[in-house]
C-alpha cells in the first residue's frame, strides 16, 4: 500500500525529490539545499534546508532521521531525533544536523544527509483517570532492566 505525499521544491537550490536507496528502504533520503559548501565544526549544529516543502495526509507524520553511514563514520547525526514533521505543516523542512565527530565536517550541496519516513499517527484522546492499572514493571525505567 501506498499514499500520496504531495511535494515542492523550493528555494534556490533545485533538490532531487526524496528516493529510496533500494527496494526495502524505509526511508527517503533527503539532500542538503545549499548554494556552497558549509562547514560543520566539531560540536556545531546548523539548520540545513531541505529544499522542500510537504502535503502529508491527515493521519500521516514525516519523520527526519539520521543516515547512519554518517553517524557511524563523521559523528554526524540529526539533534532532534526523529523531528517531526505535522500534516498540516506547509514551511521547507529543515535539518538540524550537529557534529558529535572530532573533526569538521563538510556538507557539499546536494548531499544527502538524512532520511524521511512517512508514519501513520494514532488520533488521541486522553482520559483523565485516578488510578492506572498495575504492571509488573510499574515505574520502572531509566536502566531497571539491566546495563
Amino acid at each position: 500500500m501506498s499514499i500520496r505525499v504531495r511535494v515542492q521544491r523550493v528555494g534556490p537550490v533545485e533538490v532531487p525529490l526524496p528516493v529510496a536507496q533500494t527496494p526495502g528502504s524505509a526511508g527517503l533520503d533527503l539532500c542538503a539545499a545549499l548554494p556552497e559548501p558549509v562547514l560543520l565544526a566539531p560540536g556545531e549544529r546548523r539548520l540545513i534546508p531541505a529544499g522542500l516543502r510537504l502535503e502529508l495526509p491527515p493521519g500521516y507524520e514525516g519523520q527526519v532521521r539520521p543516515r547512519s553511514g554518517l553517524a557511524l563514520r563523521h559523528g554526524v547525526t540529526v539533534l532532534n531525533t526523529p523531528g517531526t514533521i505535522d500534516s498540516d505543516y506547509r514551511g521547507e523542512l529543515g535539518i538540524v544536523l550537529i557534529n558529535h565527530g572530532s573533526a569538521p565536517f563538510e556538507i557539499a550541496p546536494l548531499d544527502r544527509i538524512a532520511q524521511l519516513v512517512i508514519a501513520p499517527v494514532a488520533p488521541v484522546q486522553l482520559e483523565v483517570a485516578l488510578q492506572l492499572s498495575e504492571t509488573g514493571r510499574a515505574g520502572g525505567g531509566y536502566g531497571s532492566t539491566g546495563v
